[in-house]
């Protein structure tokens, strides 16, 4: 490939957001955008719901204001792999909007050099996340600001050519996302059947019975703290550390770059997952949780995380995963949280944390419902796996060159 190469900051403008105080936080004004509200490639804006005034928003951080069109990353907390997952564009509809720290945006600097969405595709590329890896800091998770990026280069076909690129990977990207929709379809349904079985569980307009949650609960357990576990500790291909960020669609995502070895493994006893517990992440975003499967194996909980083990006479783990992810759940565990800065779960919130407490075999019939779906979702999810497959590869070919001549 005879592609020049050029530094970031010759073809893009990029800013990063400023780091707004939480007590500059206001309950009703312009939204913040942070971290969480960048997630699979979209921007969410209910996942966090932190203001400052208007005042101060066209005031003091006017600079900071995303405009419509802005391409917009999260970069604290990331894992390279799937930093393509924290990529989204910026909306007229979803205006005003601040950035918030650890939140970045870009601009082109100049449309006739570069086409923005060759960009934006050049940042879920393996030439972004190698040069990425060798820069970032962090060791659980992963943050890079505007000092890394100005030390990364890219290849800058013509202009024609960019286009083209953008085009191709573009109705490949449509493709994916059709086959993802499909699957966020399914997951709607589910959740649609729990409403239909037992509402919403804060407003329980049903009427079932409340207990505390740790009066289900046969153990519940924080992961280790820092001083069990440091950052020499970490190994590549080993027994996966399973943190809030390997935790998404009610599922645990390992990543084998976070893992420890059969040695230390056995060291840390009482944090080894077992079949059946549900994890579930207590820094951050509340209501990220997830059964223990028998196809994760080998799995230690994270220093983000904690896990419940329960009484299965009295709750079914995967009832209990759906209580918990549901959005006014969230709310009340965020409501309840510790901490200042981030929001924190314990074993005493936990414990003391009221839930709806149906029959068992209400509980069950729920179960089973959602169970008999899981075909359908297996056969979907090979639909998005192949589709993954083919714009991955087409992505790889286009900045090698190969894809357009």
């Amino acid at each position: 490939m005879s592609w020049k190469k050029v530094l970031i900051p010759d073809v893009l403008f990029f800013q990063e957001g400023p780091g707004v105080r939480n007590t500059q936080f206001t309950s009703s004004g312009v939204k913040l955008l942070n971290v969480g509200n960048i997630n699979n490639g979209l921007l969410d804006l209910d996942a966090t719901k932190i203001y400052i005034s208007e005042i101060e928003a066209f005031g003091k951080y006017g600079h900071f204001l995303v405009e419509d069109g802005d391409l917009l990353i999260a970069s604290s907390g990331i894992v390279v792999d799937n930093f393509h997952n924290k990529i989204t564009w910026a909306k007229a509809e979803d205006l005003p909007l601040c950035m918030n720290t650890s939140t970045i945006r870009f601009k082109s600097l100049d449309s006739g050099v570069l086409d923005i969405r060759y960009f934006s595709y050049f940042l879920k590329t393996r030439f972004f996340s190698d040069q990425l890896r060798k820069l970032i800091t962090g060791s659980a998770q992963l943050n890079f600001g505007p000092s890394h990026l100005k030390q990364i280069s890219l290849p800058l076909p013509p202009l024609n050519i960019q286009k083209r690129i953008a085009e191709i990977l573009d109705a490949a990207d449509a493709l994916r996302r059709k086959d993802q929709e499909l699957l966020r379809k399914y997951d709607e349904l589910a959740q649609a059947i729990f409403i239909d079985m037992f509402g919403d569980p804060v407003k329980n307009e049903k009427g079932f019975a409340k207990i505390k949650l740790g009066e289900c609960l046969e153990n519940i357990q924080i992961g280790p703290f820092g001083t069990q576990l440091h950052e020499s500790d970490y190994i590549k291909n080993g027994i996966p550390l399973i943190n809030p960020m390997h935790i998404g669609d009610l599922k645990i995502k390992p990543n084998h770059n976070y893992s420890i070895s059969e040695k230390k493994y056995l060291e840390l006893p009482q944090y080894h997952l077992k079949v059946d517990d549900v994890i579930l992440g207590r820094r951050g975003e509340m209501g990220r949780c997830a059964i223990v499967t028998e196809e994760q194996g080998k799995c230690l909980c994270g220093t983000g995380s904690l896990f419940l083990t329960v009484k299965k006479e009295l709750l079914d783990p995967l009832f209990l995963v759906y209580v918990l992810s549901r959005k006014t759940t969230k709310i009340a565990l965020e409501n309840v949280s510790a901490g200042t800065t981030m929001a924190n779960l314990n074993k005493n919130i936990i414990s003391d944390f009221e839930i709806i407490l149906p029959d068992i075999a209400k509980q069950k019939d729920f179960v089973n419902a959602i169970k008999k779906s899981e075909q359908s979702i297996e056969v979907t999810n090979q639909l998005v796996n192949k589709s993954n497959q083919i714009f991955n590869s087409l992505l790889q070919q286009a900045f090698k060159g190969e894809l357009v001549k």
